[in-house]
């Protein structure tokens, strides 16, 4: 990490090793234009991140934990580059948050659903293994 006026700036290796990530997906989400560095060196081979960049990947893996696409994190995030007024922002995040959370609780329906077919049958199986044990003992 190096400071040049009061900015600090970043490495992808700083980032890779801050966030537990792998160059490889950094540079991903750049190409996905979550992330935007300055290009210098060769070529532009090098790249340095700012505190922005930082802000934003740490957004991104956030959106990424609550199961958001990176369109939605990058549409919500790019929200916050615009002007002032986070009232739009605070509603799309809003919006996006509830279409998750009511595919999340009918997943979580499909889940409940399942675990209760299978104590049934364990239940069944219980049943039957009990009545042959017995029928062996009587035998």
């Amino acid at each position: 990490m190096a400071a040049t006026h009061s900015q600090t700036i970043y490495t992808i290796s700083d980032l890779a090793r801050e966030f537990d990530l792998t160059t490889r997906a950094i540079r991903f989400y750049e190409d996905m234009g979550l992330l935007q560095p300055e290009r210098t060196g060769p070529g532009g081979r090098n790249r340095s991140y700012s505190t922005r960049d930082r802000t934003r990947l740490k957004l991104t893996l956030r959106a990424k934990r609550l199961g958001l696409s990176l369109t939605e994190a990058k549409d919500i995030i790019d929200m916050y580059d615009s002007p002032r007024d986070t009232g739009p922002q605070l509603r799309k995040f809003l919006t996006i948050l509830a279409q998750h959370r009511q595919q999340l609780e009918e997943q979580m329906a499909e889940l409940q659903a399942n675990l209760d077919e299978v104590r049934t049958h364990e239940r069944e199986a219980r049943a039957l293994l009990a009545r042959i044990e017995k029928e062996k003992v009587r035998a």
